[in-house]
């Protein structure tokens, strides 16, 4: 027998259970399924948990330069590896479980847990059971990438989703991929104590990024003693009894590293080949991405795709956006889009990377007058009272319309000031509004419009 909904949506990730909640509110009869863990990447393995072991890293960084601040400490600070673990699964327990209870105590809704495949456009199949909506929503999203590497199946090797069960503190982290995913993990584990290798494939870790910004970060992560290598290529992996070597070709002569435990670091791939899309006539791309268009439609009507499974930005907050677009669109009689948003995002090693919209690359690629203005941090009051001056800022500026193009701001709470950036790009607005606006001393926001002040013309 077939259960009828209004609604169906798989997946219990960042857009999911606020969709549901919304359709539910609206008076749709809604269900959702889930197979694994409630509140998918985010909450279980992704932002959640590292944030919490970044914030830990902090702690014993500072315990550990204490002097610098003028507060002495008897002895050496020692990590506990069994209690940093124990206060991030409490934390992440908390937040899968609100999710979890949120969903089941949700009126017009109702949750299955299990695999969940579809058996045409509007059926889907879960625990034998035959679910039918006109609406279906999928929001899978995705797993760690695996890359084919020689040897790599001879050993335990860990991944951002199994680094979240490590409650022992490696002798010698090994990371290959220069990429988010592994400088985060990277600057964690040295500061809990770790030696850390970190192997890149290209010219410089975080290949998205502009050169400055990457070797930047390169010297932040070096000065506390993280090794990074790049240009590494045809890498094979070897047991040496409770080690692991990696050989590889590193800037095209022979090389080989030693460590205790390999954490694969190289992206993400979607949730999308036990879904049965096939059968429903739901089209993906030639790395398992769904196709969808600006309103987040996939190739059949009544059936949406939203998070990482859509391959158009594997973040939290980027699948709360597609949330708000489908409800928005849905409910509201709006038309939002995906080409709304400002493109942006944060890389939270310390001090953290905050981006949004074009990066200098893009700019000059693009052809348009342009002006740029860069600060280092070393002139930020904040940062020098904090103790926290590397890094740098620059924002880029169309030298007509005068609406910032991008921006790179990488130093102390520049995680939060890059969202002043965010808002005024989404407004559309002149760049003169920040920058004649008043901002509050002392912070790091307050040198925004100092900057924007000091434009020049980008040659």
């Amino acid at each position: 027998m077939t259960k009828k909904f209004d609604a169906i949506i798989i997946g219990t990730g960042q857009s999911g259970p606020f969709l549901a909640n919304r359709l539910a509110k609206a008076g749709m009869q809604v269900a959702i399924i889930e197979r694994h863990r409630f509140g998918g990447t985010c909450v279980n393995v992704g932002c959640v948990p590292t944030k919490t072991l970044v914030a830990s890293a902090y702690a014993a960084y500072i315990a550990c330069n204490a002097k610098d601040f003028g507060i002495e400490i008897s002895g050496k600070p020692s990590v506990d590896m069994k209690a940093v673990k124990a206060r991030k699964d409490a934390i992440v327990k908390a937040s899968t479980e609100g999710v979890e209870n949120w969903l089941k105590k949700m009126e017009n809704c109702t949750v299955y847990e299990g695999q969940a495949a579809f058996e045409s456009s509007n059926t889907v199949r879960v625990n034998g059971e035959l679910l039918q909506a006109d609406q279906i929503f999928i929001n899978v999203g995705a797993r760690a990438s695996v890359p084919q590497v020689p040897g790599l199946d001879t050993i335990p090797y860990l991944t951002n989703s199994t680094m979240m069960e490590v409650d022992f503190l490696p002798e010698h982290l090994l990371i290959i991929g220069g990429g988010y995913i592994g400088l985060e993990f990277g600057q964690i584990y040295r500061r809990f104590g770790s030696k850390v290798t970190i192997l890149g494939r290209g010219p410089n870790i975080l290949s998205r990024e502009d050169e400055d910004i990457s070797q930047e970060v390169r010297e932040i992560l070096e000065g506390e003693g993280v090794s990074i290598l790049t240009e590494t290529e045809d890498l094979t992996i070897e047991k040496k009894g409770k080690k692991v070597e990696v050989h590889m070709q590193h800037q095209g002569k022979s090389h080989t590293v030693e460590g205790s435990h390999l954490l694969v670091a190289t992206g993400r791939i979607p949730n999308t080949r036990d879904l049965g899309l096939e059968k429903a006539g739901i089209e993906v791309n030639a790395k398992g991405y769904i196709q969808v268009d600006d309103q987040l439609q996939t190739t059949r009507p009544g059936v949406w795709a939203l998070g990482d499974c859509n391959g158009l930005g594997a973040f939290t907050h980027t699948s709360y956006n597609e949330f708000e677009i489908v409800a928005a669109n849905l409910l509201e009689g709006k038309k939002r889009g995906v080409s709304d948003r400002v493109f942006a995002y944060n890389l939270y090693i310390d001090p953290p990377l905050g981006r949004a919209g074009m990066s200098e690359k893009e700019v000059r690629e693009s052809g348009r007058k342009a002006l740029v203005a860069r600060m280092p941090m070393t002139r930020v009051g904040r940062a020098k009272e904090k103790g926290e001056t590397r890094g740098f800022m620059k924002i880029f500026v169309d030298a007509e319309s005068e609406q910032i193009l991008g921006a790179a701001l990488l130093g102390v709470g520049c995680d939060e000031v890059i969202h002043l950036i965010i808002d005024i790009m989404y407004a559309k607005a002149p760049y003169t509004v920040i920058r004649d606006a008043m901002h509050i001393h002392p912070t790091v926001s307050e040198l925004i419009p100092t900057l924007l002040s000091e434009l020049k013309p980008l040659t």
